[in-house]
Protein backbone atom coordinates (compact mmCIF):
# COMPACT_ATOMS: atom_id res chain seq x y z
CA UNK A 1 0.00 0.00 0.00
CA UNK A 2 1.21 3.49 -0.72
CA UNK A 3 0.93 6.48 1.44
CA UNK A 4 2.20 9.13 0.22
CA UNK A 5 4.09 12.01 1.66
CA UNK A 6 5.39 12.43 5.40
CA UNK A 7 2.72 11.85 7.65
CA UNK A 8 1.77 13.94 10.31
CA UNK A 9 1.00 12.28 13.81
CA UNK A 10 -1.48 12.59 16.62
CA UNK A 11 -1.93 11.25 19.80
CA UNK A 12 -5.21 12.78 21.09
CA UNK A 13 -7.57 9.72 20.50
CA UNK A 14 -10.96 10.47 21.87
CA UNK A 15 -12.72 7.11 22.08
CA UNK A 16 -12.74 3.51 19.92
CA UNK A 17 -15.78 2.09 18.80
CA UNK A 18 -16.27 -1.21 16.95
CA UNK A 19 -14.20 -0.48 14.05
CA UNK A 20 -13.84 3.14 14.41
CA UNK A 21 -11.25 5.63 16.02
CA UNK A 22 -12.19 8.85 16.71
CA UNK A 23 -9.13 11.36 16.66
CA UNK A 24 -9.69 14.67 17.74
CA UNK A 25 -7.66 18.07 17.18
CA UNK A 26 -6.97 17.32 13.58
CA UNK A 27 -5.60 19.86 10.73
CA UNK A 28 -5.93 19.71 7.49
CA UNK A 29 -6.86 15.95 7.20
CA UNK A 30 -9.59 14.80 4.30
CA UNK A 31 -11.63 12.18 3.95
CA UNK A 32 -10.99 8.93 2.76
CA UNK A 33 -7.11 9.68 3.41
CA UNK A 34 -5.16 6.98 4.25
CA UNK A 35 -3.85 6.16 7.82
CA UNK A 36 -1.20 4.27 10.35
CA UNK A 37 -2.08 3.26 13.08
CA UNK A 38 1.04 2.37 15.83
CA UNK A 39 0.21 0.84 18.71
CA UNK A 40 2.09 1.14 22.17
CA UNK A 41 3.83 -2.36 21.19
CA UNK A 42 5.26 -0.76 18.00
CA UNK A 43 2.55 -2.93 15.73
CA UNK A 44 1.03 -0.93 13.25
CA UNK A 45 -2.19 -0.94 11.82
CA UNK A 46 -4.02 1.07 8.94
CA UNK A 47 -7.34 2.47 8.13
CA UNK A 48 -9.20 5.54 6.14
CA UNK A 49 -11.09 8.42 7.15
CA UNK A 50 -14.34 8.14 6.98
CA UNK A 51 -15.18 11.68 8.34
CA UNK A 52 -14.27 14.74 9.27
CA UNK A 53 -15.62 17.50 11.61
CA UNK A 54 -14.15 20.35 13.10
CA UNK A 55 -11.02 19.45 14.75
CA UNK A 56 -12.32 15.55 14.63
CA UNK A 57 -11.39 12.75 12.57
CA UNK A 58 -13.20 9.23 12.47
CA UNK A 59 -10.98 6.85 10.63
CA UNK A 60 -12.29 3.02 9.98
CA UNK A 61 -9.54 0.88 11.38
CA UNK A 62 -8.67 -1.97 8.51
CA UNK A 63 -7.46 -5.25 10.91
CA UNK A 64 -10.43 -3.60 13.86
CA UNK A 65 -9.23 -2.01 17.20
CA UNK A 66 -9.18 -4.93 19.59
CA UNK A 67 -6.01 -4.60 21.39
CA UNK A 68 -5.43 -0.77 21.02
CA UNK A 69 -5.21 1.29 24.21
CA UNK A 70 -5.80 5.25 23.16
CA UNK A 71 -3.77 6.22 25.46
CA UNK A 72 -0.64 4.74 23.38
CA UNK A 73 -1.90 5.03 20.35
CA UNK A 74 0.26 7.50 17.57
CA UNK A 75 -2.02 8.27 14.69
CA UNK A 76 -0.44 8.97 11.12
CA UNK A 77 -2.57 10.67 8.58
CA UNK A 78 -0.92 10.85 5.16
CA UNK A 79 -2.32 13.51 2.96
CA UNK A 80 -3.32 10.98 0.34
CA UNK A 81 -5.99 7.97 -0.34
CA UNK A 82 -5.71 4.57 -0.05
CA UNK A 83 -3.31 3.61 -2.76
CA UNK A 84 -2.15 -0.26 -4.12
CA UNK A 85 0.71 -0.63 -6.49
CA UNK A 86 -1.10 -1.74 -9.85
CA UNK A 87 -0.15 -3.91 -13.14
CA UNK A 88 0.15 -7.58 -14.03
CA UNK A 89 2.19 -8.54 -10.73
CA UNK A 90 -1.35 -9.35 -9.54
CA UNK A 91 -1.72 -11.88 -11.60
CA UNK A 92 -0.70 -15.53 -10.60
CA UNK A 93 -1.65 -14.31 -6.38
CA UNK A 94 -3.71 -15.14 -3.65
CA UNK A 95 -4.43 -12.09 -1.51
CA UNK A 96 -6.48 -11.13 1.49
CA UNK A 97 -8.86 -8.65 1.33
CA UNK A 98 -6.93 -5.43 1.55
CA UNK A 99 -3.97 -6.99 -0.60
CA UNK A 100 -1.37 -8.56 1.74
CA UNK A 101 -0.57 -12.49 -0.05
CA UNK A 102 -1.68 -15.48 1.50
CA UNK A 103 0.41 -17.52 -1.35
CA UNK A 104 3.55 -17.23 0.93
CA UNK A 105 5.15 -15.09 -1.74
CA UNK A 106 6.43 -11.20 -1.66
CA UNK A 107 4.18 -8.23 -1.49
CA UNK A 108 2.71 -7.50 -5.10
CA UNK A 109 4.91 -4.35 -6.51
CA UNK A 110 3.70 -2.53 -9.58
CA UNK A 111 5.31 0.62 -11.15
CA UNK A 112 2.61 2.58 -10.54
CA UNK A 113 -0.06 3.12 -7.95
CA UNK A 114 -3.49 3.73 -8.47
CA UNK A 115 -6.34 4.86 -5.57
CA UNK A 116 -8.35 1.81 -4.51
CA UNK A 117 -11.52 4.24 -3.95
CA UNK A 118 -11.41 4.79 -8.08
CA UNK A 119 -14.53 6.38 -9.62
CA UNK A 120 -17.11 5.59 -12.24
CA UNK A 121 -16.56 5.44 -15.64
CA UNK A 122 -17.68 9.22 -17.48
CA UNK A 123 -20.57 8.64 -19.13
CA UNK A 124 -19.65 10.61 -22.41
CA UNK A 125 -16.12 8.62 -22.33
CA UNK A 126 -18.19 5.23 -22.49
CA UNK A 127 -18.04 2.57 -25.60
CA UNK A 128 -20.79 0.71 -26.14
CA UNK A 129 -20.54 -2.86 -24.69
CA UNK A 130 -20.28 -5.28 -27.36
CA UNK A 131 -18.76 -9.16 -28.10
CA UNK A 132 -19.49 -11.75 -25.56
CA UNK A 133 -17.83 -13.00 -23.01
CA UNK A 134 -18.19 -17.06 -23.26
CA UNK A 135 -18.88 -18.82 -20.02
CA UNK A 136 -18.95 -22.24 -20.87
CA UNK A 137 -22.21 -22.63 -18.85
CA UNK A 138 -25.10 -23.19 -21.61
CA UNK A 139 -28.13 -21.51 -19.65
CA UNK A 140 -25.73 -18.35 -19.74
CA UNK A 141 -23.70 -18.00 -22.97
CA UNK A 142 -27.31 -19.39 -25.33
CA UNK A 143 -30.11 -17.63 -23.24
CA UNK A 144 -28.54 -14.47 -21.47
CA UNK A 145 -25.22 -13.78 -23.16
CA UNK A 146 -22.41 -11.82 -21.13
CA UNK A 147 -21.42 -8.90 -22.66
CA UNK A 148 -17.75 -7.24 -22.48
CA UNK A 149 -18.39 -4.12 -20.54
CA UNK A 150 -21.40 -5.26 -19.22
CA UNK A 151 -22.55 -5.75 -15.16
CA UNK A 152 -24.38 -8.86 -14.59
CA UNK A 153 -25.15 -10.11 -11.06
CA UNK A 154 -26.19 -13.53 -9.87
CA UNK A 155 -29.41 -13.68 -7.76
CA UNK A 156 -29.32 -17.27 -5.45
CA UNK A 157 -30.34 -18.27 -1.77
CA UNK A 158 -29.12 -19.85 1.23
CA UNK A 159 -28.38 -23.53 0.07
CA UNK A 160 -27.51 -22.94 -3.89
CA UNK A 161 -24.44 -23.78 -5.47
CA UNK A 162 -23.63 -20.11 -6.37
CA UNK A 163 -20.16 -20.32 -5.26
CA UNK A 164 -19.81 -23.44 -7.25
CA UNK A 165 -20.92 -21.27 -10.58
CA UNK A 166 -18.99 -18.35 -9.42
CA UNK A 167 -16.10 -20.71 -8.99
CA UNK A 168 -16.53 -22.36 -12.33
CA UNK A 169 -17.24 -19.68 -14.66
CA UNK A 170 -13.83 -17.97 -13.20
CA UNK A 171 -11.89 -21.37 -14.36
CA UNK A 172 -13.74 -21.20 -17.89
CA UNK A 173 -14.70 -17.51 -19.17
CA UNK A 174 -13.11 -16.85 -22.44
CA UNK A 175 -13.11 -14.33 -25.06
CA UNK A 176 -12.06 -14.69 -28.41
CA UNK A 177 -8.42 -14.06 -29.83
CA UNK A 178 -7.69 -11.45 -27.50
CA UNK A 179 -5.91 -11.14 -23.95
CA UNK A 180 -8.54 -12.52 -21.40
CA UNK A 181 -7.96 -12.17 -17.64
CA UNK A 182 -10.64 -12.69 -14.20
CA UNK A 183 -10.16 -10.98 -10.44
CA UNK A 184 -11.96 -13.06 -8.14
CA UNK A 185 -12.97 -11.21 -4.72
CA UNK A 186 -14.73 -13.29 -2.71
CA UNK A 187 -16.16 -11.60 0.86
CA UNK A 188 -16.88 -13.39 4.12
CA UNK A 189 -15.99 -16.80 2.72
CA UNK A 190 -16.14 -19.84 5.01
CA UNK A 191 -12.69 -21.05 5.39
CA UNK A 192 -13.48 -24.43 3.87
CA UNK A 193 -15.17 -21.92 0.75
CA UNK A 194 -11.83 -20.13 0.72
CA UNK A 195 -10.14 -23.42 0.21
CA UNK A 196 -12.47 -24.31 -2.23
CA UNK A 197 -12.33 -21.40 -4.22
CA UNK A 198 -8.29 -21.49 -4.11
CA UNK A 199 -7.98 -25.32 -5.07
CA UNK A 200 -10.51 -25.11 -8.08
CA UNK A 201 -8.83 -21.70 -9.77
CA UNK A 202 -5.21 -23.32 -9.27
CA UNK A 203 -4.33 -24.20 -12.79
CA UNK A 204 -5.83 -20.74 -14.03
CA UNK A 205 -3.77 -18.81 -11.47
CA UNK A 206 -0.90 -20.85 -12.42
CA UNK A 207 -1.09 -19.90 -15.93
CA UNK A 208 -1.03 -15.94 -14.88
CA UNK A 209 -4.55 -16.03 -16.02
CA UNK A 210 -6.27 -14.52 -12.22
CA UNK A 211 -6.15 -12.35 -9.43
CA UNK A 212 -7.68 -13.81 -6.26
CA UNK A 213 -8.85 -12.18 -3.48
CA UNK A 214 -10.09 -13.88 -0.29
CA UNK A 215 -12.15 -12.16 2.68
CA UNK A 216 -13.35 -14.63 4.92
CA UNK A 217 -15.83 -14.26 7.62
CA UNK A 218 -13.31 -14.23 10.67
CA UNK A 219 -11.63 -11.18 9.04
CA UNK A 220 -12.14 -7.75 10.19
CA UNK A 221 -15.32 -6.45 8.49
CA UNK A 222 -13.76 -3.38 7.25
CA UNK A 223 -11.78 -5.54 5.18
CA UNK A 224 -14.74 -6.60 3.74
CA UNK A 225 -16.21 -2.69 2.57
CA UNK A 226 -12.29 -2.89 0.60
CA UNK A 227 -12.19 -6.40 -0.80
CA UNK A 228 -14.26 -5.08 -4.42
CA UNK A 229 -12.68 -2.00 -4.51
CA UNK A 230 -9.25 -3.32 -4.04
CA UNK A 231 -10.13 -6.11 -6.90
CA UNK A 232 -12.35 -3.48 -9.06
CA UNK A 233 -8.73 -1.01 -9.37
CA UNK A 234 -6.45 -4.13 -9.89
CA UNK A 235 -8.96 -4.66 -13.16
CA UNK A 236 -8.93 -1.07 -14.33
CA UNK A 237 -5.42 -1.24 -15.04
CA UNK A 238 -5.26 -4.46 -16.33
CA UNK A 239 -7.99 -3.12 -19.11
CA UNK A 240 -7.46 0.61 -19.63
CA UNK A 241 -3.67 0.39 -19.22
CA UNK A 242 -3.19 -3.27 -20.36
CA UNK A 243 -5.50 -3.73 -23.04
CA UNK A 244 -6.72 -6.96 -21.24
CA UNK A 245 -10.25 -7.60 -20.99
CA UNK A 246 -11.06 -8.56 -17.79
CA UNK A 247 -14.32 -10.18 -15.85
CA UNK A 248 -14.28 -8.97 -12.22
CA UNK A 249 -16.84 -11.74 -9.56
CA UNK A 250 -17.50 -10.68 -6.67
CA UNK A 251 -19.10 -12.99 -4.13
CA UNK A 252 -20.85 -12.82 -1.68
CA UNK A 253 -22.04 -8.77 -2.24
CA UNK A 254 -25.31 -9.62 0.59
CA UNK A 255 -21.71 -10.04 2.69
CA UNK A 256 -20.24 -6.89 2.00
CA UNK A 257 -23.70 -4.94 2.16
CA UNK A 258 -23.99 -6.22 5.96
CA UNK A 259 -20.45 -4.87 6.39
CA UNK A 260 -21.77 -1.50 5.07
CA UNK A 261 -24.61 -1.73 7.69
CA UNK A 262 -22.12 -2.87 10.63
CA UNK A 263 -19.87 0.13 9.84
CA UNK A 264 -22.75 2.36 9.27
CA UNK A 265 -24.49 1.43 12.91
CA UNK A 266 -20.93 1.68 14.59
CA UNK A 267 -20.97 5.09 13.28
CA UNK A 268 -24.21 6.37 14.56
CA UNK A 269 -25.88 6.89 11.00
CA UNK A 270 -29.60 7.14 10.92
CA UNK A 271 -31.20 3.54 9.16
CA UNK A 272 -32.81 2.61 6.28
CA UNK A 273 -34.62 0.19 4.62
CA UNK A 274 -33.73 -3.18 7.14
CA UNK A 275 -30.76 -1.04 9.00
CA UNK A 276 -29.16 -0.65 5.88
CA UNK A 277 -27.79 2.77 5.45
CA UNK A 278 -29.62 5.41 2.92
CA UNK A 279 -26.67 5.55 1.11
CA UNK A 280 -27.04 1.86 0.05
CA UNK A 281 -28.10 2.39 -3.70
CA UNK A 282 -25.13 4.81 -3.80
CA UNK A 283 -22.50 3.04 -2.60
CA UNK A 284 -23.19 -0.16 -4.97
CA UNK A 285 -23.31 1.96 -7.87
CA UNK A 286 -19.72 3.49 -7.51
CA UNK A 287 -18.70 0.04 -7.75
CA UNK A 288 -20.52 -1.42 -10.54
CA UNK A 289 -20.45 1.67 -12.15
CA UNK A 290 -16.47 1.25 -12.29
CA UNK A 291 -16.83 -1.68 -15.05
CA UNK A 292 -17.28 -1.01 -18.87
CA UNK A 293 -15.38 0.02 -21.86
CA UNK A 294 -13.53 3.20 -22.84
CA UNK A 295 -13.29 5.46 -26.04
CA UNK A 296 -9.93 5.37 -27.63
CA UNK A 297 -8.60 2.99 -24.24
CA UNK A 298 -8.27 -0.88 -25.35
CA UNK A 299 -9.43 -3.17 -22.84
CA UNK A 300 -12.55 -3.82 -21.11
CA UNK A 301 -13.69 -5.06 -17.09
CA UNK A 302 -17.07 -6.93 -17.05
CA UNK A 303 -18.59 -7.52 -13.47
CA UNK A 304 -20.08 -10.70 -12.19
CA UNK A 305 -21.54 -9.90 -8.48
CA UNK A 306 -23.02 -12.72 -6.87
CA UNK A 307 -25.64 -12.25 -3.87
CA UNK A 308 -27.71 -14.05 -2.14
CA UNK A 309 -31.14 -13.11 -1.11
CA UNK A 310 -31.89 -13.47 2.39
CA UNK A 311 -35.05 -16.12 2.83
CA UNK A 312 -35.41 -16.16 -1.40
CA UNK A 313 -37.21 -12.51 -0.74
CA UNK A 314 -35.69 -10.89 -4.34
CA UNK A 315 -37.67 -7.65 -2.90
CA UNK A 316 -34.67 -7.21 -0.41
CA UNK A 317 -32.49 -4.25 -0.36
CA UNK A 318 -29.57 -5.51 -1.91
CA UNK A 319 -30.93 -7.54 -4.77
CA UNK A 320 -33.49 -4.51 -5.41
CA UNK A 321 -30.53 -1.94 -5.64
CA UNK A 322 -28.17 -4.33 -7.75
CA UNK A 323 -31.61 -4.70 -9.83
CA UNK A 324 -32.05 -1.18 -11.02
CA UNK A 325 -28.01 -0.71 -11.52
CA UNK A 326 -27.13 -3.65 -13.39
CA UNK A 327 -28.05 -4.69 -16.69
CA UNK A 328 -30.29 -7.69 -16.52
CA UNK A 329 -29.69 -10.95 -13.49
CA UNK A 330 -29.38 -14.56 -13.72
CA UNK A 331 -31.56 -16.43 -11.08
CA UNK A 332 -30.95 -19.99 -9.65
CA UNK A 333 -34.29 -21.75 -8.59
CA UNK A 334 -34.61 -23.49 -5.27
CA UNK A 335 -36.75 -25.51 -7.49
CA UNK A 336 -34.73 -26.62 -10.40
CA UNK A 337 -31.88 -27.47 -7.84
CA UNK A 338 -34.53 -29.70 -6.40
CA UNK A 339 -34.87 -31.78 -9.10
CA UNK A 340 -31.24 -32.68 -8.70
CA UNK A 341 -30.09 -30.31 -12.15
CA UNK A 342 -26.61 -27.88 -11.83
CA UNK A 343 -26.22 -25.29 -12.63
CA UNK A 344 -30.35 -24.47 -11.21
CA UNK A 345 -31.23 -21.51 -13.72
CA UNK A 346 -34.29 -20.71 -13.48
CA UNK A 347 -34.46 -19.05 -17.71
CA UNK A 348 -37.43 -17.32 -17.43
CA UNK A 349 -36.90 -15.32 -14.86
CA UNK A 350 -33.08 -14.54 -15.99
CA UNK A 351 -32.30 -11.50 -18.44
CA UNK A 352 -29.70 -10.15 -20.07
CA UNK A 353 -30.02 -6.91 -21.53
CA UNK A 354 -27.61 -6.43 -23.77
CA UNK A 355 -27.44 -10.22 -25.01
CA UNK A 356 -28.06 -8.86 -28.25
CA UNK A 357 -25.01 -5.92 -28.20
CA UNK A 358 -23.10 -9.48 -27.97
CA UNK A 359 -25.34 -12.21 -29.88
CA UNK A 360 -26.28 -12.93 -33.29
CA UNK A 361 -24.32 -12.43 -36.70
CA UNK A 362 -20.45 -11.42 -36.76
CA UNK A 363 -20.66 -11.81 -32.71
CA UNK A 364 -21.47 -15.62 -32.11
CA UNK A 365 -24.14 -17.77 -34.59
CA UNK A 366 -26.33 -16.50 -36.76
CA UNK A 367 -28.97 -18.74 -35.42
CA UNK A 368 -28.55 -17.79 -31.67
CA UNK A 369 -30.68 -14.82 -30.60
CA UNK A 370 -34.01 -16.45 -33.23
CA UNK A 371 -32.95 -19.93 -30.70
CA UNK A 372 -32.68 -18.14 -27.63
CA UNK A 373 -35.60 -16.54 -28.22
CA UNK A 374 -37.49 -19.81 -29.36
CA UNK A 375 -36.37 -21.78 -26.21
CA UNK A 376 -37.91 -19.22 -24.00
CA UNK A 377 -40.93 -19.09 -25.48
CA UNK A 378 -41.29 -22.72 -25.57
CA UNK A 379 -40.61 -23.03 -21.45
CA UNK A 380 -43.27 -19.82 -20.39
CA UNK A 381 -45.76 -22.22 -22.91
CA UNK A 382 -44.28 -25.67 -20.82
CA UNK A 383 -44.65 -23.98 -17.72
CA UNK A 384 -48.53 -22.94 -18.34
CA UNK A 385 -48.83 -26.79 -19.40
CA UNK A 386 -47.65 -27.70 -16.16
CA UNK A 387 -50.00 -25.14 -14.13
CA UNK A 388 -53.32 -27.01 -15.99
CA UNK A 389 -52.06 -30.52 -15.38
CA UNK A 390 -51.90 -29.66 -11.97
CA UNK A 391 -55.18 -27.85 -11.73
CA UNK A 392 -57.33 -30.02 -14.40
CA UNK A 393 -54.98 -33.35 -14.73
CA UNK A 394 -52.89 -34.35 -17.92
CA UNK A 395 -55.85 -35.64 -19.50
CA UNK A 396 -57.37 -32.34 -19.79
CA UNK A 397 -54.47 -31.26 -21.97
CA UNK A 398 -54.58 -31.18 -25.60
CA UNK A 399 -52.07 -32.42 -27.48
CA UNK A 400 -49.80 -29.81 -27.91
CA UNK A 401 -49.80 -28.98 -24.30
CA UNK A 402 -48.82 -32.25 -23.75
CA UNK A 403 -45.91 -31.84 -26.40
CA UNK A 404 -44.84 -28.87 -24.15
CA UNK A 405 -45.08 -30.85 -20.59
CA UNK A 406 -42.64 -33.33 -22.55
CA UNK A 407 -40.27 -30.55 -23.73
CA UNK A 408 -39.53 -29.18 -19.93
CA UNK A 409 -38.46 -32.68 -18.82
CA UNK A 410 -35.76 -32.65 -22.15
CA UNK A 411 -34.56 -28.77 -21.50
CA UNK A 412 -33.88 -29.51 -17.79
CA UNK A 413 -31.90 -32.95 -17.91
CA UNK A 414 -30.73 -32.46 -22.36
CA UNK A 415 -30.06 -28.39 -22.11
CA UNK A 416 -29.99 -27.17 -18.65
CA UNK A 417 -27.62 -29.79 -16.48
CA UNK A 418 -23.68 -29.62 -17.34
CA UNK A 419 -21.21 -31.24 -14.57
CA UNK A 420 -19.56 -28.48 -12.47
CA UNK A 421 -16.41 -29.34 -14.69
CA UNK A 422 -17.90 -29.34 -17.81
CA UNK A 423 -17.07 -26.75 -19.89
CA UNK A 424 -19.20 -26.10 -23.31
CA UNK A 425 -18.64 -24.06 -26.16
CA UNK A 426 -21.23 -22.50 -27.59
CA UNK A 427 -21.94 -24.40 -30.35
CA UNK A 428 -22.56 -27.07 -28.18
CA UNK A 429 -24.70 -25.54 -25.91
CA UNK A 430 -26.85 -23.94 -29.17
CA UNK A 431 -27.10 -27.71 -30.25
CA UNK A 432 -28.85 -28.88 -26.88
CA UNK A 433 -31.20 -26.17 -27.13
CA UNK A 434 -31.82 -27.36 -30.60
CA UNK A 435 -32.61 -30.55 -29.43
CA UNK A 436 -34.82 -29.30 -26.82
CA UNK A 437 -36.89 -27.34 -29.50
CA UNK A 438 -36.77 -30.07 -31.93
CA UNK A 439 -38.90 -32.18 -29.68
CA UNK A 440 -41.92 -30.07 -30.83
CA UNK A 441 -44.17 -30.01 -33.70
CA UNK A 442 -42.43 -27.53 -36.52
CA UNK A 443 -46.21 -25.77 -36.29
CA UNK A 444 -45.10 -24.76 -32.94
CA UNK A 445 -41.36 -23.05 -33.80
CA UNK A 446 -42.99 -19.73 -35.23
CA UNK A 447 -39.85 -17.56 -34.41
CA UNK A 448 -37.68 -19.93 -35.87
CA UNK A 449 -37.19 -19.16 -39.73
CA UNK A 450 -37.89 -21.16 -42.13
CA UNK A 451 -34.77 -22.13 -43.83
CA UNK A 452 -33.55 -22.98 -40.63
CA UNK A 453 -36.29 -25.42 -39.97
CA UNK A 454 -35.98 -26.95 -43.13
CA UNK A 455 -32.10 -28.14 -42.77
CA UNK A 456 -33.03 -29.20 -39.57
CA UNK A 457 -36.28 -31.37 -39.81
CA UNK A 458 -35.85 -34.82 -41.64
CA UNK A 459 -37.56 -34.48 -44.83
CA UNK A 460 -37.14 -30.91 -45.13
CA UNK A 461 -39.96 -28.04 -45.86
CA UNK A 462 -42.34 -31.02 -45.67
CA UNK A 463 -41.65 -32.35 -41.93
CA UNK A 464 -44.45 -32.27 -39.54
CA UNK A 465 -46.42 -29.53 -41.05
CA UNK A 466 -49.43 -31.56 -39.44
CA UNK A 467 -48.13 -31.11 -35.60
CA UNK A 468 -47.24 -34.56 -34.51
CA UNK A 469 -45.07 -36.04 -32.77
CA UNK A 470 -41.85 -35.70 -33.78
Amino acid sequence: MSTGPEPVEYTAVRELRGPLAVVEGVAGVGWDEFVTLTLGSGERRHGVVLEVRDDLAVVQVLENTSGMDPSALRIAFSGSPLKIPVGEGWLGRTCDGKGAPLDGGPPVFGAVSAAVEGVAINPVRRRPPAEPVLTGIAAVDALTTLVRGQKLPVFSSAGLPHLELAVQIAAQATTAGERFSVVFAGMGLTHADAFFVSDALAERSAAGELSLLLNTADDPVIERILTPRLALTVAEHLAFSGGRHVLVIMTDMTAYAEALREVSSARGEIPARRAYPGYLYSDLASLYERCGRILERPGSVTVLPVLTMPAGDITHPVPDLTGYITEGQIVLSPQVHAEGIYPPVDALSSLSRLMRKGAGPDRTRPDHLEVAAQLLAALARARQAGELAELAGESALSATDRHYLAMYPAFLRGFLHQGSEQKLTLDESLERAWQVLLTLPRSELGMLPAALLDARLPGGADARQSGAAP
